[in-house]
């Protein structure tokens, strides 16, 4: 198993075992414990923290992934660039935080008529300190990833802060303290596992601090270039994805309630995501290192690889998420949601079609033609913007979803395009649509089904009819290599092979 099977592996593992609490949290916890309004409000500061932490980074956490490579040296001080990274990320971190500051007023006037807007009044201060602990992880978990020591990193963020999650909103349940206690203690968590991670990193002693060398000052213009390009994409990504949260918290009559509900979604459907997480974890970096070496050849590899894994892996979430909708509902314990079916099968399906492109946008970005992933990301937030503006009075929920699904399908569309153009590779052949064909028979026996009166035998007998049907037919007409030589090495190990 090499590098990017084996981290990919455990990765896996550490993300469905979080995805397993954060589908306690969102659909038996939060449902039962808090609002709709205050599930709103966590999502909106989600949201809003990750884009926080993203443009206050001024492209810091880009400008490592592709840069350090460059800088690397055997002494561990890498030229200064460690101290590069610090001196940075304080100084537009503060900067950003002078501008929150002095645009309370406004961002106040669009929320304080809006219902569950309260919380936002209340709470707008608590976004700074959670937004700087988003930063500093995300930094430290670059720096991580830069040395292939990732699987630490998802732990903490994907199962530890999702557990202790589980247990204040337990303890907000038990009446030990009130929503303003389950949002100081999310803090804390957040704080709890930068310095964890930071810890991790510090005991490998895989970096120095060290003065600022003159070749790392020399490539600063190209540095900084990079970075503004990288905060710009990053941060017009980020509000691809949350554009829906932002405009309907602003615009819909129920402000909050409807973001609740959003978020609720959003956070089931996110699991289809998972396996393009995973992998990401090691081939952003090994893409890097291949750009660098302008190995070509690896690059087509592993585009083909992961565009492929996840299309097939997404398929299967996405069948086990729609043929067990009615249980899901039922766990919720909100039977008004039962209109918003569609509202799930969209955001599902977008974010299919979002790791079905691989690496697409990695690919651009740490190549030379990084700054047309900018261009093209930066147009689909205004593109994005104008979508949830005309379709979200009209359709509501599903306006807002389908925003979304259309404007992830154009930007996929433009990055293959331009991949295909400029380097002559693309991922897709006949394989996609024998795996959409094996998906459609798949989810057809999941969906018709007899019903069984025992809700937990129903799940699981639905859910292992399709995934029989579905994997059995992936392995046995070999769609994917890797995904055979896995099964091949289970055998093995399992003694069977």
């Amino acid at each position: 198993m090499n590098l990017l099977q084996k981290q990919g592996f455990y990765n896996s593992i550490i993300l469905y075992a979080g995805t397993v609490l954060g589908f306690l949290n969102l659909v038996i916890l939060f449902q039962r414990i808090l609002t709709k309004e205050e599930i709103g409000f966590y999502t909106l500061v989600i949201t809003v923290s990750g884009l926080y932490a993203q443009i206050a980074s001024l492209g810091i956490n880009g400008v490592i992934l592709k840069y350090f490579p460059v800088f690397r040296t055997e002494d561990k001080t890498h030229k200064g660039f460690i101290s590069l990274v610090v001196l940075w990320s304080t100084l537009s971190f503060l900067a950003f935080t002078l501008l929150f500051v002095l645009f309370k007023g406004f961002v106040m006037n669009q929320y304080e008529d809006k219902a569950g807007g309260g919380l936002m009044v209340q709470h707008y201060y608590y976004l700074i300190p959670i937004s700087f602990l988003t930063l500093l992880f995300t930094i430290l978990e670059s720096l991580a990833r830069t040395v292939f020591k990732n699987v630490f990193s998802a732990f903490l963020k994907e199962f530890l802060l999702r557990f202790i999650t589980s247990i204040t909103v337990l303890m907000m349940g038990a009446t030990w303290f009130g929503y303003d206690g389950f949002l100081h203690a999310y803090l804390v968590a957040n704080a709890l596992i930068a310095c964890l991670l930071w810890y991790h990193i510090a005991k490998g002693k895989h970096f120095k601090l060290a003065p600022i060398t003159p070749e790392v000052k020399s490539h600063r213009k190209e540095l900084l270039n990079y970075g503004l390009f990288s905060v710009i994409s990053g941060g017009s990504f980020g509000l691809v994805q949350g554009m829906a949260v932002l405009m309907l918290s602003v615009i819909a009559d129920r402000s909050l309630e409807l973001v609740g509900i959003y978020g609720t979604f959003f956070g089931i459907a996110v699991v289809i995501s998972l396996p393009a997480k995973a992998l990401g974890r090691t081939s952003y970096q090994i893409v890097s290192e291949a750009w660098a070496q302008n190995d070509l050849k690896k690059i087509d590899r592993i585009y083909k690889k992961t565009s492929l894994v996840q299309f097939i892996i997404g398929c299967l979430l996405l069948i086990g998420l729609i043929i067990n909708y009615d249980h899901i509902l039922f766990l919720m314990n909100r039977p008004e949601y039962s209109q918003y079916f569609w509202v799930f099968v969209i955001v599902g399906l977008t974010f299919l079609v979002d790791i079905t492109g691989g690496l697409n946008g990695q690919i651009i970005n740490f190549s030379r033609y990084y700054r047309y992933t900018t261009y093209m990301i930066t147009a689909a937030v205004f593109v994005c913007a104008f979508l949830n503006w005309l379709l979200i009075p009209h359709f509501g929920l599903v306006g807002a979803a389908l925003s979304y699904l259309l404007i992830m399908v154009i930007l996929n569309f433009l990055y293959w395009l331009f991949i295909l153009v400029k380097f002559k590779l693309q991922p897709f052949d006949a394989k996609y649509l024998a795996v959409l064909l094996i998906s459609a028979l798949s989810l057809a026996v999941g969906f018709y089904m007899p019903v069984i009166d025992n809700i937990l035998l129903d799940i699981a007998l639905r859910s292992v009819a399709a995934t029989l049907v579905f994997t059995g037919s992936i392995l046995g007409f070999h769609i994917s290599e890797d995904i055979n030589e896995l099964y091949r090495n289970a055998l093995t190990k399992a003694g069977l092979k």
